[in-house]
């Protein structure tokens, strides 16, 4: 009966290919949301320039609101992902589990909550917001969760 092989650490080589890997990783998901969250926020603006009521009339105020909830909520966690990927690059990582957790909470989060808003916001109900905005606590979760594992990560001594 052979004993089970112990966990082999990441060489240094390793870790800084992961590291590099995550980082590009969130790069790419913070510009590419901006990109798409620019975007919303373009066809908010068409809606209320050419006064459509499907989003200015009176009865359409949560539609309202849960778009622009989305777009803000979008937007600001695509600069968190970049934010992210700056941290990454600015630290010495010498144990990457926190950052890879705290890197698909982020993620997820960074996807959840303003999906949910925007999905919150397509269909409503005597100014009650869609079923998509049960999204919306899921993705707080994870987003504050990320960025509770994110600070006490990178307040470790190295």
């Amino acid at each position: 009966m052979t004993s089970p092989e112990p966990k082999t650490l990441l060489s240094h080589e390793q870790r800084r290919t992961a590291q590099a890997s995550l980082t590009r990783r969130h790069l790419l998901i913070g510009w590419w949301s901006l990109v798409v969250c620019s975007i919303l926020g373009v066809a908010l603006e068409v809606f209320h320039g050419f006064k459509l009521d499907l989003y200015l009339n009176v009865t359409q105020e949560t539609r309202r609101l849960m778009w622009t909830l989305a777009h803000a909520h979008g937007t600001l966690l695509s600069l968190v992902h970049i934010a992210f990927a700056v941290t990454l690059k600015a630290m010495d990582v010498s144990d990457l589990r926190w950052a890879q957790i705290a890197s698909v909470l982020l993620t997820t989060g960074g996807i959840l909550l303003p999906a949910g808003f925007l999905l919150g916001g397509l269909m409503t109900f005597d100014g009650d917001p869609g079923l998509g905005i049960i999204l919306v606590p899921l993705g707080a979760i994870c987003v504050v969760s990320a960025f509770t594992i994110t600070a006490a990560g990178i307040s470790r001594k190295p």
